[in-house]
């Protein structure tokens, strides 16, 4: 989905767009991510370290996003896309999921060896439990997240960003003409696929 948009564009542009796209998901995923540092920090009553821990979730945003890239170079979950949206919308953030905790334990083990720690020590002391609410806080922003990304592929980008952002889009987009064409009423192409 990143790059197949670019047939005989130059590298320049290319990477533009790959910047921009990069920075779209870093900051739907900070967004994300700072609520559960304010959530965290408000249950907690814990004030003193709250810019360290925003500063932390916007790391975490950019490496989460770099990780949604890599996985979309690598064409996960690419074999679901001719099956059921919904299917889709629920398997790739599944998948990329399971992506994410993988390098969340990768982080934790070099923090522990970072601190001295050998090898196994780190994988030891690693705590599973507060690996998996991250997965579970990851895999509840993914879904719609993919589901958006999937729309986008469907509809392409180009329909899709108007859709959203171009007031009178929803009359003038591919899906109003089909419905217009099977004869359905004008307040119905907005629900109709």
């Amino acid at each position: 989905m990143v790059s197949d948009t670019f047939t005989g564009s130059g590298l320049k542009q290319k990477a533009v767009h790959e910047f921009w796209v990069f920075i779209g998901i870093s900051l739907y995923l900070a967004f994300f991510f700072c609520a559960v540092v304010t959530n965290r920090t408000i249950l907690q009553r814990d004030f003193h370290d709250a810019y360290l821990n925003y500063g932390i979730a916007l790391i975490n945003a950019f490496v989460v996003a770099k990780a949604i890239l890599i996985g979309e170079y690598a064409h996960l979950g690419k074999k679901h896309e001719a099956k059921p949206l919904l299917l889709s919308s629920v398997y790739k953030p599944f998948l990329f999921s399971l992506l994410v905790f993988g390098f969340h334990i990768v982080e934790e083990v070099i923090k522990q060896v970072i601190h001295g720690r050998d090898l196994a020590g780190a994988f030891r002391d690693t705590r599973i439990d507060d690996l998996l609410s991250r997965g579970l806080i990851i895999f509840c922003t993914f879904v719609p997240f993919f589901a958006f990304r999937e729309l986008q592929r469907v509809l392409g980008e180009d329909s899709f960003l108007n859709l959203f952002f171009r007031k009178g889009a929803i009359t003038d987009s591919r899906l109003a003409a089909k419905c217009r064409s099977n004869g359905e009423p004008a307040e119905y192409t907005s629900y109709r696929a």
